[in-house]
């Protein structure tokens, strides 16, 4: 396990940035003192996602705390790809960042909308509705690819699959608010990735 301290130190440097900048803007987002429910969301749903991410978060902490922990679920990656692994990393924290800050008070960890929410469509916005969810993804392959590791990357696709089926309830949501202006939106941009030709 000595050699995986190198890919570890990358996944820890990652793992901090983008925990950081998400930390903040959450925060930000909350010192409105809006109350968010969870009811709309189904709480059996929202038990199920949270247990998913508590598992990828779990997984991930074991391989940065003590990777002997998790090895049985290891696999045989070269090097080189796990490199890539920080590099897209790296490159997702900063879509993080963009990300957040396009979207501003607006976030929550929910399908409700703010009551003092605006429609955002700038900044990674632009060109597709759900650049979180993609930043997301990337940074939960980042982190499968730096740890080489089957539980890490399944616990990612199981929450990636639960926010993608939550997705369109978060959009009626969002019609629901915005109406005929997201619609418009909607037309223009994909939900995961960009629309070609727009």
């Amino acid at each position: 396990m000595h050699d995986e301290i190198p890919f570890r130190i990358a996944l820890a440097v990652i793992l901090i940035f983008t925990a950081s900048v998400a930390l903040h803007y959450r925060l930000k987002s909350a010192a409105s003192g809006e109350r968010i429910s969870h009811r709309d969301e189904g709480y059996v749903f929202a038990a199920v996602l949270r247990l998913a991410g508590l598992c990828l978060w779990g997984s991930t902490l074991a391989y940065l705390i003590a990777p002997t922990w998790i090895q049985w679920a290891s696999f045989p990656l070269p090097d080189w790809v796990r490199w890539c692994g920080a590099v897209t990393g790296l490159i997702s924290s900063w879509l993080m960042h963009w990300t957040l800050s396009s979207l501003g008070t607006n976030l929550t960890d929910t399908v409700v909308v703010r009551k003092e929410a605006t429609l955002v469509t700038q900044g990674p916005y632009r060109w597709v509705r759900h650049p979180y969810y993609v930043t997301a993804a990337l940074i939960m392959g980042s982190a499968t690819l730096l740890s080489a590791n089957h539980l890490i990357g399944v616990s990612g696709v199981l929450v990636l699959g639960l926010l993608a089926v939550r997705t369109p309830k978060e959009e009626q949501r969002l019609i629901e608010r915005f109406g005929d202006d997201y619609r418009h939106y909607m037309s223009r941009t994909g939900r995961f990735l960009p629309k070609i030709g727009r």
